[in-house]
């Protein structure tokens, strides 16, 4: 009895704060920021940003762009709208220093920080897929690693 009582309150527990933690991110408004703050002024666009990266395999500034999917599990990545059919990019947050609420999808925002073309492993896209509610069809069905534009953003601000 003592052992499920145990079990019981642990898992109580971290629903409780798995829960909370979601609940403490502000919701996605215009003028939130999340991480350090960024000034929205001198962004590049999306299709700016595939530009430069075609000339020098780094880039360091703002981007705006337009929110297309959130991590599931705690908003711990974000992907931005390209052009065309094209895979969105992905964004990471410096350190894991911050999440993003569930709401962000749809959202125009400006990231600070350093965008690079980088080779992604089979193993990392099966679990942001994973983390992302795809299927185990759709994940099952990554076979390949994937070359493509990555950004890690020091701060975040929504526009719209």
């Amino acid at each position: 009895m003592k052992k499920l009582f145990t079990l019981l309150f642990s898992v109580v527990a971290f629903a409780t704060i798995g829960s909370a933690q979601q609940a403490d991110i502000p919701a996605a408004q215009p003028g939130v920021q999340y991480g350090q703050k960024v000034d929205a002024q001198g962004a590049i666009s999306v299709k700016a940003l595939e530009t430069a990266l075609t000339k020098s395999n780094d880039f360091t500034g703002k981007v705006q762009g337009e929110v297309v999917q959130v991590c599931k599990k705690k908003g711990c990545f974000i992907t931005l709208k390209r052009e065309g059919n094209a895979e969105p990019i992905m964004v990471r947050f410096t350190d894991y220093g911050y999440f993003m609420p569930q709401d962000i999808v749809g959202k125009t925002v400006v990231l600070e920080g350093k965008g690079k073309v980088k080779e992604t492993t089979v193993a990392k896209l099966q679990h942001d897929a994973k983390d992302l509610g795809k299927s185990e069809k759709e994940i099952a069905a990554i076979k390949k690693p994937k070359r493509d534009i990555t950004f890690i953003a020091d701060g975040v601000v929504v526009v719209k």
